[in-house]
């Protein structure tokens, strides 16, 4: 009799999904090539780092923290490649990495990356999670995060992803300890979404 492991969903393969749920929308917002190291760090806890630190809460069917920390250099350059793919002009665009503009659209951004990784786990896991608004600190000292996200027993992993022009930032991702077993076969629901309208453009 001839027995197939069962399919199991881990830590890491959250991990992925979020990262492509990053690199996916904001390739889409900036029409340029965001890629993610194929390497990933195991780390202990969870930080805010300069220049601008991102965080957001998920809850539901599992709970969660997902840290995004941008140099200036990388969260300038995510920013203005967005807008000016909006149709800004430039000259119309803040010059500053500390300006609120810039906060509030890295922070709408992050809303949409954090969004489409959620709608992707119920798809594939069958399972429902929500997210708070997104959280935005310009910070020039490190900042450990130990927020009240309900981890009994959290893993915690770094990744590091390229901008276009090859900037660097930080993807921080912690969770409780879980696996999915896949029990039953099942299609995973189309994406319904559509990432251009939902990015406004």
């Amino acid at each position: 009799m001839n027995m197939q492991a069962p399919v199991v969903f881990g830590t890491e393969d959250l991990l992925k999904t979020l990262c492509n749920s990053v690199s996916r929308v904001l390739t889409t917002a900036t029409q340029q090539p965001i890629r993610y190291s194929g390497m990933v760090q195991k780390i202990s806890k969870t930080c805010l780092k300069p220049d601008i630190g991102c965080f957001v809460l998920f809850d539901g069917g599992f709970s969660g923290l997902v840290v995004l920390n941008f140099s200036a250099q990388a969260a300038m350059e995510l920013y203005e490649s967005y807008l000016l793919n909006m149709g800004m002009a430039r000259e119309e665009l803040a010059v500053s990495y500390t300006s609120d503009e810039v906060s509030n659209v890295m922070g709408e951004l992050m809303n949409q990356m954090v969004g489409d990784f959620t709608g992707r786990v119920e798809r594939e896991l069958q399972t429902h999670i929500t997210q708070n608004q997104p959280k935005m600190l310009v910070i020039n000292k490190q900042v450990t995060l130990s927020v009240g996200a309900n981890l009994d027993a959290p893993e915690a992993r770094r990744v590091s992803f390229f901008t276009g022009k090859n900037n660097i930032f930080y993807l921080e991702l912690a969770v409780d300890r879980t696996e999915f077993i896949k029990i039953a076969e099942f299609d995973p629901e189309e994406d319904r979404d559509n990432l251009l309208d939902s990015l406004g453009m």
